[in-house]
């Protein structure tokens, strides 16, 4: 790759659809955690990149399917949350051809991504951050175009839809392509482990909203006509009962955190509601638990519960509106 030797990392790709192939990005050197997707086209794309700590395995992946640095004309991000868009500076630097793509509201953060990774700081901790995410790299802002609601991007051959789809966040779409009919669905349905019967959802603060998660699966449904591939992981091809699950896996924690709201105001004890619920898709095994563990990693109970909270109070503020002592008219 122009000189440049690659750290010795172990490569996982396999073919999801005519002419889509999943890489394993081994976030944090894990397996099986976060996909990234090349669409292999006259202008070639990849869709997501995976946190900083996914530079190497993408570029050794990118290398072994025939892209090198001056072959990536596209980058594409369904969010800016650091385990799908923390590595792309990285990338677009060692792929200096290739036009970065984000929804307007997660532009800024690609090219100033201080206020990103101090927020997914307070969160993580540096250490996780570190052995998680790795270092996040700015974007030059020329390299950074925007990707408006209905938006089609063509690829050479083949192109990109994109749909506004927020609710897990405001800045999140989904991309339908052209060829296939498969939608890069990001986190809008939630964490998937391939073999695992469980759909996770993934609630975090501060921008989750229970009705436009569930409007932006239902305009997946309608989209996609072949698969849905998933950032967290891989595909799955039962489109209806996959969106079904998202719904009611959504609602049913919702639910459970309303009901412990009811009685309490402590977060341990809303966390602790939210763990039993959650404990209703138990499956047993050594290599299950392991795949428990990578749902507790990207979709923690403690987090979708603070982003669960945060939406419910914000709803509850606005259903009761200004009281006496709220804020007038200037």
């Amino acid at each position: 790759m122009g000189g440049r030797t690659l750290a010795p990392v172990e490569t996982v790709t396999f073919d999801v659809a005519s002419g889509v192939t999943a890489i394993d990005t081994f976030m944090g050197g894990r397996e099986r955690y976060t996909a990234a997707y090349l669409l292999h086209a006259d202008e070639p794309t990849l869709v997501e990149t995976g946190p900083g700590t996914s530079v190497e395995p993408d570029a050794r992946a990118l290398e072994t399917l025939g892209i090198g640095p001056a072959s990536l004309a596209h980058i594409v991000l369904t969010h800016i949350h650091l385990d799908h868009a923390g590595g792309v500076g990285a990338l677009a630097a060692r792929y200096p051809r290739a036009t970065v793509w984000v929804h307007e509201r997660g532009a800024r953060h690609l090219v100033d991504p201080e206020r990103l990774v101090a927020s997914a700081t307070r969160v993580y901790g540096q250490d996780r951050m570190a052995s998680l995410f790795g270092p996040v790299e700015a974007v030059p802002a020329e390299r950074v175009r925007v990707l408006a609601d209905g938006a089609i991007l063509g690829i050479g051959g083949r192109s990109l839809l994109a749909l506004d789809t927020p609710g897990h966040a405001s800045h999140h779409v989904s991309l339908v392509d052209s060829t296939t009919g498969v939608v890069f669905t990001g986190d809008a349905l939630g964490i998937h482990v391939p073999d695992l019967p469980v759909l996770r959802p993934a609630t975090p603060p501060p921008e989750f909203d229970l009705e436009l998660a569930v409007s932006s699966i239902e305009r997946i449904r309608e989209a996609s006509s072949s698969t849905l591939l998933f950032a967290h992981f891989g595909p799955i091809a039962d489109v209806d009962r996959t969106c079904d699950l998202a719904i009611r896996r959504l609602r049913d924690w919702t639910d459970a955190v309303r009901g412990a709201m009811r009685s309490t105001s402590d977060l341990d004890e809303i966390v602790e509601a939210l763990s039993r619920e959650a404990a209703r898709e138990t499956v047993t095994g050594a290599e299950a638990q392991l795949d428990l563990d990578r749902l507790e990693t990207l979709a923690g109970i403690r987090m979708n519960a603070t982003g669960i909270v945060r939406y419910l109070t914000k709803v509850a503020e606005r259903d009761a509106g200004p009281g006496e002592d709220g804020p007038q008219a200037s």
